[in-house]
């Protein structure tokens, strides 16, 4: 284990009664990064987080794999790794009593931190938030924004953030992501859980998507773009020929010509068949061409698809 690396999880197991919630996970955060941890609401990504979350704070035991923080093991250094990272949950729950500022600083100092003033203000007006009202009046986004002002006031080595902009507006969405590149360059890392697809692929160095506890891809954005396809439309003089002559290229996929654009066809390709299908439609006077690599959202429900189609198929008996 890398005592430089935030975290290192290898084959963690953990299960309650029948339930298997984490079921064989692995996940890396580099230092300086952001990692993006993706799963579907109502899979149990949440849960998973927080299992995982319990194991590194060294308050769940693991059935079996490991888990380092750090370099370190939770069990035995769990007091100091606590210092060295903040945790933002997607349900803020806070001290009614207490107000948006008091909070703050209670969660600061129960930390063993110093309040840094000028960098509270900062966070309260970029956050918008009022830090003298009691916090039993905030809305669920305003309860959100005095966790996010709070973890991003902790000078911290390590963000564990689940589902963190959860009821914040379209504002303050944006608001959050410059916080979390302020953070980066700082040289916080970050272990990002959201199911904000642009969110995560708008901030997160790397991906990992998991399905029933487990990992199933990971890797960054441009490692995964590899495992799918991109689509193409072109504009051919016969679109006719141009698909009886891609239909025969290993690597393209899905040959269509939509009814009523002249012209006009559309395909799936295969990034290593890329260099051939350029010649073919160039051969075929090709113009309008136009490539469009797979979004992080095409790649998500490439692993849920068969999920979908279920839903799908139970939304229409329901129907029938």
């Amino acid at each position: 284990m890398n005592a430089s690396t935030p975290v290192e999880v290898h084959d963690l197991r953990k299960s309650f009664g029948t339930v298997q919630a984490l079921d064989g996970l692995d996940l890396t955060v580099e230092p300086g990064q952001v990692a993006g941890f993706l799963g579907p609401n109502g899979a149990g990504k949440s849960t998973t987080i927080r299992v995982l979350l319990g194991v590194l704070l060294g308050l769940l035991h693991a059935d079996s794999g490991t888990a380092r923080l750090f370099g370190k093991d939770p069990w035995t250094d769990g007091v100091g790794l606590h210092e060295r990272l903040a945790y933002v949950p997607g349900d803020v729950t806070l001290w009614p009593q207490l107000t948006g500022g008091e909070t703050i600083d209670l969660l600061l100092r129960l930390r063993g931190l110093r309040v840094d003033e000028a960098r509270k203000a900062r966070m309260l007006h970029r956050f918008e938030l009022d830090p003298t009202k009691r916090t039993r009046t905030y809305s669920k986004g305003n309860r959100q924004k005095v966790a996010l002002v709070a973890a991003f006031c902790a000078d911290v080595e390590l963000l564990v953030l689940d589902e963190p902009t959860s009821g914040l507006d379209p504002l303050m969405q944006a608001v959050f992501q410059d916080s979390v590149r302020e953070a980066t360059q700082a040289g916080t890392s970050v272990l990002l859980s959201s199911h904000v697809l642009a969110e995560v692929e708008a901030l997160c160095d790397t991906v990992t998507i998991i399905r029933a506890g487990r990992t199933m891809q990971t890797g960054t954005l441009a490692e995964l773009r590899h495992l799918t396809r991109s689509a193409v439309t072109a504009r051919v003089e016969d679109p006719d020929a141009a698909r009886a002559a891609l239909e025969k290229l290993d690597g393209a996929h899905d040959v269509t010509v939509p009814d009523g654009e002249d012209g006009t066809l559309t395909f799936h390709l295969d990034d290593a068949a890329t260099p051939a299908a350029t010649r073919v439609l160039a051969d075929l006077g090709a113009h309008g061409l136009t490539v469009s690599p797979p979004s992080l959202e095409e790649l998500f429900l490439r692993q849920y698809g068969d999920e979908l189609e279920l839903l799908e198929d139970d939304g229409a008996a329901v129907r029938r």
